[in-house]
């Protein structure tokens, strides 16, 4: 069986919410991961943090947080497995995150070495 990474986008993120909306969405997030742990096909994941964040450029100039010149941000993963990078997009339906629009989330197959 394959690993996928599904790489959850969010735009216009500002990395400002309050911490009842965080609660809310902390909790549809673990009950969607809870579904994916029920077939036995979650590998990995968390949510990254904005606060610290560096971006580090071609140049190596590095800058604070990811918010300079992108208009998304990238909130978080997780890894499952799958057959198919069909059957890990059809995880990726259910992410809670495409509540909003404009948010993604991104499927990608995990290179084994």
């Amino acid at each position: 069986m394959k690993e996928f990474i599904l790489i959850f986008r969010h735009e216009n993120v500002n990395g400002k919410v309050s911490p009842e909306q965080m609660q809310m969405w902390m909790k549809q997030q673990m009950d969607w991961v809870g579904t994916i742990v029920a077939q036995n096909k979650f590998v990995s994941g968390t949510g990254l943090l904005f606060d610290n964040a560096k971006v580090v450029n071609h140049k190596k100039l590095v800058t604070n947080g990811p918010f300079g010149d992108i208009k998304e941000t990238l909130g978080g993963y997780i890894v499952v497995k799958a057959e198919s990078a069909d059957e890990a997009a059809e995880f990726a339906k259910g992410a809670p995150v495409l509540q909003s629009e404009g948010n993604t989330v991104e499927v990608r197959e995990i290179m084994k070495h």
